[in-house]
Parts: C-alpha cells; structure tokens; sequence
C-alpha cells in the first residue's frame, strides 16, 4: 500500500469514527504524519538507468532547445502550405486636405476643408510560378523530419552519457565495497597480530605495520567515498536533476555475456547504416538540397498569377441636388451671330446645393471592380537566379559529401567499437585470472605468515596485491560493459531494457 492509499484511508477513518471538533487537530496530525512518510519514501527512492534515461530526456536543456528547433520546422512548414492559399488584404483611408482646394462640387478653387474616406480589398493568387510552392512545400516536410531525426539523435546521445556515469556509480560502489571488505580484513589481522605480540610469537614492528596498514586502508575507503559522491553528482547534474542531495541509484548487475560479441562487425555496421540518426539526418539533408536546387531552377520560369480589387469612396463635401434660376443674373451671353451681330444668350441656371448623401450609401454607388491576370516573364536579373542555381549545386554536392563522410565515420566508429570491445573482453577475462590468482597467493602468504614464516611486509604486499586484482577486475567489468552497450547502440538495441 502506498503512502496517498494510507492518507486515504486513515481520512476515511478520522471522518466517520471521530467528532467534528477533533478533526482538525487530528487531520493536521495526519497531514504531518503522511508528509513524514512521502519524504522518506522519496529519500529512499533508487533510481533505474532506464529512469535515469527517460528523466534525462525529458528535462536536458539540450533537448528542449532541440525540441525547439523541431517547433520552428514545423511552422515553416505551416509557412509552406499558405503558400498556396490566396493573400488577402484590405485597406482604409480617411483624409483631410486643408487650404486652397478644388471645389468638387462646383469645380472652382476655394479656401475649404475637405474630408474623404475610401475602403478596399486586394486578393492575389499564384497560378503557375515555376512549381516553387510545391518543391518549397516538401523542402518544408523534409527539413521537419530532419529536425525530428536531429532531435532523436541528441536523445540518443543523452542517453549513452547516462549509461556510462551510470555503470561509472556502480563500479564505484563495487570498489568502495572491496575497500570496506579490506579494511574489515585488515582490522581482523590487527587483532590477531596484537594477540600474537602479546603472546611473543612476533615483533612489535609487525602491530606497527598492520596500523599503517590499517590507517591506509581508511584513506582508501575515503577516496572511494569520495569517487562514488562526485559520479552521483556528475549523474545528477547530467539529468537536470534538481535535488541531487539524495540522489541514489538502483544496485544491479549487468550480464557480462552479449549476443552482439557474436555478430561479425560487417554485419554490426550494415545494420548501424539503416539505423543511425546521423546517417537519417545525413540523407534528409541530401533531400532538403535537392529540393533547393529545384527551387532555384525555378526563377528561370515565368509566373502567371491573378489578383483581383474592390475599391470605393465617400466623400463629406455638399452635392448639387437641383438647380434653379440666377435672379441677379438670369441670362449670360454665350455668342454672337455673325450675320447679324446680335448677343446670343441663355438662362443662367444655378446649382441647389444639399447635404451630402449618408456614408454608407456614398460606398455602395461609388464602389468598383477591378479583376485579371499578371504575367511576368524574367528576361535578365543580373544573373541572380543563375547564381541562386550554382549556389544550390554547391550546397547538394556538400551535402552527398557530408553524406558520404559520415558513412565512413560510422565504419571506422564501429570497427574500433567491436575491437575495443573485444580487448575490454579480454582485458575482463585476464582480470578475473590475475586476482584468482592472487587471492590464493593471498591465502597462503596468511597461512605463512601466522606461522612465522614470512614477515608482516611480505603479508602486505600480497594484500595490496590482491585488493589491486579486485579493482582491476572491477575496472575491466563495467569497462567491457560499457563497450558492450555502444556495440548494441550501433545495432539499434536500446541502452537500457524495460522493467
């Protein structure tokens, strides 16, 4: 039962078996008690590598800002797809022209203030322009997958890092526990080694030397201490992990045998081919420069594209709504026969002005209409669109080149991979043998010496010896590990199993 399910339950209890004046000093007491409880539970937490792995994916700073790119990528290509939608704008006015200003009403120039407002709408689409939307489009998908392969391989890479600090705070452990098993030994030889002075069967320089010894030992369990706490820190700090005071991780011990020692490198290296993110990363790119070309090439083409525009107006000046007879000038002369010489003259109709029409109706009978197709054929550009062209060939052969070189790397990476692997291997196994060896030398300089047959320097060495074989051996364990676990990484094993 978890430590929620309890508080749960014990609520539960103190509702219904308990009066209402008690249940706040009781729940706060529970309250208390269960906080007690998470924070015990939490410092007793040891963390898995598979924990490890995934927390450290989910708060690395390096893969948010990956993350990050990958979100920019995915807009560009939102970008993309708008592209072949049609721009849509509109536009407003209104004006004020102060001063001396024609008149529209009567056509004379006059000292006035006019006002005007005018309103319309611009759509443009792209008919034919070379397929640049189009290409741009999959330049647009092709580099989003780029950027989500991109972020994979910061994930793996992460991932790796965690393994090896990991299996680093686990040799520590095994180490400082032969360091604890040493000092524990050498105190049980300082007791023995007192009881024989006091018996007289060997000298007091031999106690001396087990202090050394003894005073030697704690300095090598310090150290240990000491490796163990900063690989815990260097773990911690590699996850993000915010409090690292209690940080600890999970004992286990991993199988030194490997289905992948059995794999011959050429086959490691044809699956790491269609595996690796690099390579993934590498092909998108080729892609993403081919597109580019194809988009330069474009320029070379003309663009067919159709717009249309509503426009319309309203003015706030006076308008003529009638017109009626001068009374101070009813007849203004217009000509003269030439036959007769007599003044040709008409009546002298004047202009009614009146209010001008409401605004909204000035919008709907000025309003107008204008729709067609635009042509634009590139004759000579200063050979701008022929340079973008060589630009993209050079950025193409780049990239098959970036191509091709990481292929290589990947071949030499895995060849020197599985050849480490196999000296760590035999490294381990050598180990094993040196300090079987020497544990048994061990046993009999302790036989030897209890019987006054070797001197207590002697005893020494074939305990330093040994406790050197022990490390050694440990060293040369997680070591093969860890060169076990980049071989399957290049096979597309994960890092660490499910449990």
């Amino acid at each position: 039962m978890g430590p929620a399910n309890s508080l749960f339950k014990l609520d539960t209890f103190v509702k219904i078996f308990y009066p209402a004046r008690m249940k706040s000093r009781i729940f706060t007491a529970v309250m208390f008690f269960a906080a007690f409880c998470l924070q015990a539970y939490a410092q007793a937490k040891k963390w898995t590598l598979q924990e490890c792995v995934e927390y450290a994916i989910k708060n690395n700073i390096t893969i948010k800002q990956t993350e990050l790119d990958a979100r920019v990528a995915a807009v560009a290509a939102r970008d993309a797809w708008g592209a072949f939608l049609p721009t849509v704008n509109g536009q407003g006015s209104h004006s004020w022209n102060v001063g001396l200003n024609q008149n529209i009403t009567t056509g004379l120039l006059e000292n006035q203030t006019t006002q005007y407002t005018s309103l319309g709408v611009n759509v443009g689409v792209d008919i034919y322009n070379g397929l640049q939307n189009q290409n741009r489009l999959r330049r647009a998908n092709l580099a989003h997958i780029a950027a989500l392969y991109q972020l994979k391989k910061i994930q793996e890479d992460i991932a790796l890092n965690v393994a090896n600090a990991y299996l680093q705070i686990l040799f520590n452990k095994e180490n400082l526990k032969v360091q604890q098993q040493q000092l524990t030994y050498d105190n049980e030889q300082l007791e023995r080694t007192q009881q024989l002075v006091e018996a007289g069967s060997v000298p007091q320089g031999d106690l001396l030397d087990i202090k050394a010894t003894v005073a030697s030992d704690n300095q090598k369990k310090i150290a240990a201490e000491n490796a163990l706490l900063i690989s815990k820190l260097s773990l911690a700090q590699l996850m993000q992990l915010e409090n690292f005071q209690d940080f600890d991780t999970q004992d286990a011990d991993y199988p030194t045998e490997s289905e992948i020692m059995l794999q011959q490198p050429s086959a490691i290296f044809d699956k790491a081919k269609q595996e690796r993110t690099e390579l993934k990363v590498a092909r998108t790119n080729v892609e993403v420069a081919e597109k580019d070309l194809k988009i330069s090439r474009g320029a070379y083409q003309p663009v067919l594209q159709g717009f249309y525009s509503f426009t319309t107006r309203a003015a706030y000046s006076d308008r003529i709504v009638g017109a009626e007879l001068s009374l101070t000038n009813p007849f203004i002369p217009v000509g003269v026969l030439p036959s007769t010489g007599e003044v040709v003259v008409q009546q002298n109709f004047v202009p009614i002005l009146g209010k001008p029409d409401s605004v909204w109706r000035q919008f709907d009978d000025n309003k107008g209409h204008a729709f067609g197709i635009s042509l634009n054929v590139p004759v000579f550009n200063g050979f701008a669109a022929r340079n973008n062209v060589e630009r993209a060939k050079i950025t193409l052969e780049r990239s098959k080149n970036t191509l091709a070189q990481q292929e290589l790397d990947l071949e030499k990476t895995v060849y020197t991979a599985y050849t480490d692997a196999q000296g760590a291997q035999k490294s381990y196994e050598a180990a094993i043998s040196a300090m079987q060896a020497r544990e048994a030398a061990l046993k009999y300089a302790t036989d030897r010496y209890e019987v006054g047959l070797i001197n207590v320097f002697d005893l020494n060495q074939a305990k330093t010896l040994y406790a050197n074989a022990q490390s050694e051996v440990l060293r040369t364990k997680y070591d093969y590990i860890f060169r076990v676990k980049i071989l399957e990484f290049y096979f597309g094993i994960k890092i660490f199993e499910k449990q």
